[in-house]
């Protein structure tokens, strides 16, 4: 997908605050872009992609980017990490076995990717030729 001038790429510390930069930097991309109305979906991916980044590369620099082309905006965060995403079978859970600790508490499901899959058009990764991964999605304009 082409990147347009307009696109937003910022670098950010995978730490807990980034998603809800990435979040927050998006609704106004948005904003600017006429796109409102596809917000929600696209505060969804924004906040699994960063999330999992996070996961894999805590502490170190991921880059969070949104841009548009041909009536679709791309949402995709570069991790330095070589482990490539891969959708897990979602679990039901209880309320009394939901683990709730702290270093636990995105393992209680799997839903994330599956859930990216659904909301967004086309949605993957590709491989960095420096290093690392692109992960990406897609939300029709």
């Amino acid at each position: 997908m082409p990147i347009d001038r307009d696109c937003l790429a910022i670098s950010m510390q995978a730490s807990n605050a980034a998603a809800g930069l990435a979040r927050t930097l998006t609704n106004a991309r948005l904003e600017k872009w006429g796109y409102s109305h596809i917000s929600y979906d696209a505060f969804l991916i924004a906040s699994e992609l960063v999330s999992n980044a996070i996961e894999f590369t805590r502490g170190q620099e991921i880059v969070y980017r949104v841009s548009r082309a041909d009536g679709e905006v791309m949402l995709a965060v570069w991790d330095s990490s070589s482990r490539v995403p891969a959708r897990r079978e979602p679990t039901v859970r209880t309320l009394d076995d939901l683990d709730l600790a702290p270093e636990r508490w995105d393992g209680n499901g799997g839903w994330g990717l599956n859930i990216v899959a659904t909301l967004a058009s086309r949605c993957g990764y590709t491989t960095d030729p420096k290093g690392g991964k692109w992960v990406w999605a897609t939300l029709k304009t």
